[in-house]
């Protein structure tokens, strides 16, 4: 076994641990540590099949701004995990049905491939991980969907904001643009009122109980 074989399955027990951890793990901030340890994970793998373009996105994009975002989302609605994990042991033999299906459909497709005698790396896939390559097929054939991706993403951006701000009882709230448009009258309002003193009231209250006693 050479050095880059013992690389690719160390990653992969490293990634299978880390994604099972992501399923099982009860808080959910953990949950979302260990989905960035398996990005990085997969990033390896993809350096290892030569496909630097891939890993470069993978680590960039989701784990330098989607996981983000998704942690600030997770750390902000407050979201309430007893209520999430309610019914949770009801669903898990639906979900392992799904599970062992999609196992079975990958390895059925991955077999395939390494079972067939002319296993040899096409000559033109040389070079398909590289910037250059994917960048003109991206921005000439594939501009459109391009461009949707990153509208799509915006929006999700400009909803996960839009969730944060939203108005809760226990947290203080106020509107930038009332508090902007608002005037001294507003704010302080003088009153005039008779000064009084704790002493005046003393001497007031003696001079009545002396009239009492006399009388």
């Amino acid at each position: 076994m050479d050095f880059v074989t013992a690389l690719f399955y160390a990653f992969s027990a490293i990634l299978i641990l880390a994604a099972t951890q992501v399923i099982t793990a009860r808080n959910p901030v953990h949950a979302a540590l260990f989905l960035v340890l398996s990005f990085f994970t997969a990033a390896g793998i993809w350096l290892l099949l030569k496909a630097e373009f891939l890993a470069i996105v993978l680590v960039l994009v989701y784990v330098g701004a989607v996981m983000v975002l998704f942690l600030f989302v997770v750390m902000m609605l407050d979201i309430n995990m007893d209520k999430l994990r309610e019914g949770f042991w009801g669903r898990l033999p639906l979900a392992a049905i799904v599970g062992v299906i999609v196992a079975l459909e990958m390895s059925a497709v991955l077999l395939k491939g390494f079972l067939r005698p002319d296993n040899s790396v096409p000559a033109a896939a040389s070079d398909i991980g590289g910037t250059k390559a994917l960048g003109i097929e991206i921005f000439t054939n594939y501009i459109f969907a391009f461009e949707v991706a990153a509208v799509i993403l915006l929006l999700a951006i400009v909803a996960a904001v839009a969730l944060t701000l939203r108005r809760r009882k226990d947290s203080k709230y106020f509107d930038p643009a009332a508090a902007v448009k608002v005037k001294r009258a507003d704010r302080i309002r003088i009153v005039s009122m008779k000064a009084e003193s704790d002493r005046t009231a003393t001497k007031n209250d003696a001079q009545t109980n002396t009239e009492k006693t006399g009388a």
